[in-house]
């Protein structure tokens, strides 16, 4: 098995976004509705989707009210009621890094409105559905602690026979990659083999990776933090290639 360079790839937007608490409990509240709704059941051991979202909020530590209070929302009437909708956005950032924006909103214009303003004070620009979705492949992403983790060589062994693809080593741990139909049960098997699992969310991988330089890359970063600015964007992938050297003038 392989390590990926995805993990250390989104390094510095989980930073970002692990900053902003408040914003991003409300983000992970509306993944909650939005599951629970669509799968048309509160019990996550009957909706899949739901489970991987209140897995991925359990990561967050998003507190159990909350999550309780997003999955009943799902079901309410009136101003109780979830309108929230899924949404995608395509486009290119500086040095043509591919940008793909994944939002839940109550009104498209706005989140639109918000995501153009955003590419095009980067210098970017949006793309017709599909333009870069083919630089990218849906992966499941399963995070375990280092902590009471058993070592790389028997944690591969229990990835393997649990139907996982792929595990990398990172700083805190590892990461496990899955098909993106099998990341809640390798998840669930890891976890009755004793694994830590901290979290398992479904993300979208870049499949060729893109070199630029360090400038370029403060550039793209600043647009993944505009974008992850609005309440509406859930998640912002992109195909830079994040070096150690960029890593390091970065965290400078």
């Amino acid at each position: 098995m392989s390590g990926h360079s995805k993990w250390a790839t989104t390094k510095h937007r989980k930073a970002a976004v692990d900053a902003k608490r408040a914003v991003l409990f409300s983000k992970l509240s509306r993944i909650i509705t939005v599951a629970a709704k669509t799968g048309g059941d509160p019990n996550p051991d009957n909706n899949a989707s739901l489970a991987a979202a209140i897995a991925k909020a359990k990561s967050y530590s998003l507190p159990k009210d909350k999550i309780e209070t997003a999955i009943a929302k799902a079901f309410g009437a009136g101003a109780d009621a979830a309108n929230f909708e899924e949404v995608v956005y395509e486009g290119y950032g500086p040095a043509g890094v591919a940008i793909y924006v994944e939002a839940l909103t109550d009104n498209r214009n706005r989140t639109a409105a918000d995501v153009r303003a955003a590419f095009t004070r980067a210098g970017g620009n949006l793309g017709a559905t599909g333009s870069v979705a083919f630089q990218f492949e849906r992966r499941g992403e399963i995070t375990v602690d280092a902590a009471g983790a058993p070592d790389e060589d028997e944690l591969m062994l229990l990835v393997a026979d649990a139907g996982g693809e792929d595990l990398e080593a990172v700083e805190d741990g590892f990461v496990v990659y899955t098909a993106p139909a099998d990341v809640m049960p390798v998840k669930n098997a890891l976890e009755d083999a004793g694994v830590p699992v901290k979290g398992a969310e479904l993300v979208m991988e870049p499949t060729t990776p893109v070199a630029v330089t360090i400038e370029d890359a403060k550039k793209v970063l600043r647009l993944v933090d505009r974008l992850e600015e609005s309440d509406d964007v859930q998640s912002v992938y992109h195909t830079m290639e994040l070096t150690d050297e960029i890593a390091a003038a970065l965290e400078e």
